[in-house]
């Protein structure tokens, strides 16, 4: 396997993983973020300097790196999760900024605006694909559990959940504790990929093509946030070579008509299970043997 084609394996299971947490948050319990790529800086610094200063054992350094951003979620999550609409959305936009700065003015820690390069090449293929298959196993149980579904209740109608005893803000808060574990794991592997940090990496438009992602898939699918992800990653690689500079006009472009001509999202509400495949190719079948039976009593009539 050629190294570019690895590179880009690995990119998009740390992007499948990054999008997974504003699909849940988005899809699932109806919160839109602007901030979520301050969890991946959490998760991407600690578990840096944890490896690169102390020595520490990647996998170890990893699981610190998720459980610091999803610790630090929690006093963040406690004041913002109480707003409701554009409030909670202008509220993670100064958050997601706030971690930026703290990043850049920490110089002694962080490296600041210079960045931190020589961070251990630890993030491997393998390591990826296990991550990405037991992130979507862990999130695709979360949904279908009790508590998953009151997050849907929540989403489809706060003030109804609340009167059925669902406790609203509980369970907002659950998704985004879940959602900035997952926010940190694939930082903590997108430090370990490239090699270096920098707090550029993770301002706002990062966060934007988190929540590009989880619409183009369709909120409230993990198999469209899946897909999405990888179409996201790939996409501006493939019009590299095709249109040159053009390339992310272009993408913008493409991202722009998926949308209106699906609002839903490529997927919609659906997941793509083993059943629907069964479904979609018994349907498949049966009516192209319906066609070839109509084409050749059409055929004898004629005779």
């Amino acid at each position: 396997m050629s190294g570019f084609f690895q590179g880009m394996l690995i990119t998009v299971g740390i992007n499948i993983i990054a999008v997974l947490g504003p699909s849940l948050l988005l899809g699932f319990t109806g919160l839109f973020t602007f901030g979520h790529a301050a969890y991946e800086a959490i998760g991407a610094y600690t578990a840096a300097l944890l490896t690169m200063k102390m020595g520490m054992p990647f996998p170890i350094a990893l699981l610190c790196g998720c459980l610091l951003a999803m610790l630090c979620s929690i006093p963040i999550g406690y004041p913002t999760l109480r707003l409701t609409s554009d409030y909670f959305i202008v509220a993670t936009l100064g958050v997601g900024e706030i971690v930026a700065l703290l990043i850049e003015n920490l110089e002694k820690v962080t490296g600041g605006a210079r960045g931190l390069p020589g961070v251990p090449f630890y993030t491997t293929l393998p390591w990826t694909i296990g991550l990405v298959i037991l992130c979507i196993w862990v999130t695709r149980n979360f949904v279908n559990s009790r508590h998953g579904r009151n997050c849907i209740a929540v989403r489809e109608n706060e003030l109804a959940a609340e009167c059925v005893a669902i406790d609203s803000f509980k369970y907002k808060m659950m998704a985004q504790m879940i959602a900035a574990f997952l926010g940190g794991l694939s930082g903590g592997l997108m430090g370990h990929y490239v090699g270096i940090l920098h707090p550029k990496m993770f301002r706002i438009i990062r966060s934007e093509e988190l929540g590009i992602a989880v619409i183009l898939g369709g909120a409230g699918s993990i198999t469209g946030s899946v897909l999405a992800a990888i179409v996201v990653t790939l996409l501006p690689e493939i019009l590299r070579d095709v249109v040159k500079d053009w390339r992310l006009v272009v993408y913008g472009l493409a991202v722009i008509l998926v949308i209106i001509v699906k609002p839903q999202g490529l997927m919609g509400y659906r997941e793509l299970t083993l059943e629907s495949i069964r479904k979609t190719w018994l349907r498949l079948t049966s009516r192209s043997s319906k066609t070839a039976v109509q084409g050749a009593s059409g055929s004898e009539g004629r005779r």
